[in-house]
């Protein structure tokens, strides 16, 4: 009988990744494994995971390395992942580990703050995401007078697609996270050409690497190690360029806290839920 191979552990970066920047991730994730495999690691899959459902894919016993969103982090996935890195993109609105995101309006949008958004369309990518929702909440809060601003919010299912419909005047505002912001501007120039930026939301920690809750201290130890030896492989240069990818940092728990604290602050402005 031919033995069963076992199922690989699960890696994905999903939360920068356009078809465009996949060879790039690609190769970011193959250096990475041959430095796990290496120093022990087994079950490591050859490629990365394109999941459909990133909740379910965030929640998997046998996940070894994700990229997910503050938000996220600090509600739904407490205590069921580490964090085990925070990277560092060189993009302007980032600062070390930390990264905002800006408002964007139509170019020939003649909003002139963020009050001039009152009874108009925004667009997030979803309820639970700290870029498009919570950041653009706590960014309101203090103009919302406790009331509304926005006549209608749509649910895009994506930043791209945020940024799509304010170009394509299927929806007024959005926040875009500065470093999806960034790699939108290379890669779909004719929907960031559309648009300006209005304004710029508070920081936060930037989009943590993770790995599932049960992951044992020393393969925790090893991600680091190979993390910090990508970091500067002169190999990867150029992905690491593609990426803006300059680096990783451990930052302390309560780092994230800044995440919870934004929404709590909203709260007490009286504005609990964008609207």
């Amino acid at each position: 009988m031919t033995p069963t191979r076992p199922t690989p552990l699960a890696a994905a970066l999903p939360m920068y990744d356009l078809p465009e920047l996949g060879p790039a991730n690609e190769a970011l994730w193959a250096a990475l494994a041959r430095r796990l495999r290496a120093a022990g690691v087994a079950g490591l899959p050859d490629s990365l995971i394109r999941p459909d459902d990133l909740h379910a894919f965030w929640r998997r016993h046998d996940l070894l390395l994700a990229q997910t969103c503050g938000y996220p982090l600090t509600t739904a996935l407490k205590g069921a992942v580490r964090v085990v890195a925070t990277p560092l993109y060189a993009v302007p609105g980032c600062e070390g580990a930390w990264h905002r995101s800006v408002i964007v309006v139509r170019r020939d949008d003649p909003a002139d703050g963020l009050g001039a958004l009152r009874g108009r369309v925004a667009a997030i990518n979803a309820r639970d995401s700290n870029t498009g929702m919570n950041l653009f909440r706590a960014a309101l809060a203090p103009v919302a007078d406790g009331r509304p601003v926005f006549a209608r919010v749509i649910e895009t299912g994506a930043h791209s697609q945020s940024l799509r419909a304010v170009a394509e005047g299927m929806a007024d505002a959005a926040a875009i996270d500065c470093v999806t912001f960034a790699h939108l501007r290379r890669w779909r120039a004719t929907w960031a050409d559309a648009v300006r930026v209005l304004a710029e939301t508070p920081t936060t920690p930037g989009l943590p690497l993770i790995t599932a809750s049960t992951t044992d201290d020393a393969t925790v130890a090893a991600l680091r190690d190979a993390l910090a030896a990508v970091a500067g492989d002169p190999a990867l240069a150029d992905a690491r360029a593609t990426l803006f990818l300059t680096g990783f940092v451990c930052l302390p728990d309560k780092a994230y806290a800044r995440v919870t604290e934004l929404a709590e602050g909203a709260a007490l402005a009286g504005y609990p839920e964008l609207a």
